[in-house]
């Protein structure tokens, strides 16, 4: 048996489950799939999993909930911008309604931004970039189901390989 526990630079293999404290909703699990594996410390994760789940060991379930300082923060309102209807268009044409709580994906300079449409008039939609979760407390149910040592190539690139991990 192992004494590794979960600490910086670790690989870690974890089953999760997270939910919304207010209504028990899950919003993510790894039920039916493969751990997620990450490399501790290296910034793969929001901040509270992994200083919540520092020094467990393999075998151990903890629960914990995040305020939304510990995880995806509280929304930027800078984040949140109006849009010409016209813009739209295209979607539109192709058959699409746009609608409150949609969420859509802008193409930009630095890539691909999803986004929630947060409200629409007849000239304009009001575009929110935050994360879904932004705002939110967030519980977990994590159990640690492997620890390893990370490898120098995992350490070089900064993630985990193999399945579950970060593929780059």
């Amino acid at each position: 048996m192992s004494d590794l526990k979960v600490a910086e630079n670790i690989v870690a293999s974890v089953h999760y489950t997270g939910t919304l404290p207010d209504t028990g909703e899950v919003f993510d699990t790894s039920e039916g799939r493969d751990p997620l594996k990450f490399l501790v410390g290296h910034r793969q994760m929001i901040p509270g999993f992994e200083e919540e789940l520092m020094g467990a060991v393999v075998g151990e379930r903890r629960e914990f909930t995040l305020s939304p300082e510990r995880a995806y923060g509280e929304p930027i309102e800078e984040l949140i911008a109006e849009f010409p209807k016209s813009e739209f268009a295209q979607l539109e044409k192709s058959g699409v309604t746009i609608e409150v709580g949609m969420q859509l994906v802008a193409q930009t300079i630095q890539g691909p931004a999803p986004f929630f449409v947060k409200a629409v008039s007849d000239e304009f939609i009001t575009a929110d970039f935050n994360h879904a979760l932004a705002g939110k407390s967030l519980t977990f149910s994590v159990e640690v189901v492997e620890l390893q040592e990370a490898s120098e190539e995992e350490l070089a690139h900064g993630h985990a390989h193999g399945p579950g991990g970060v593929e780059h």
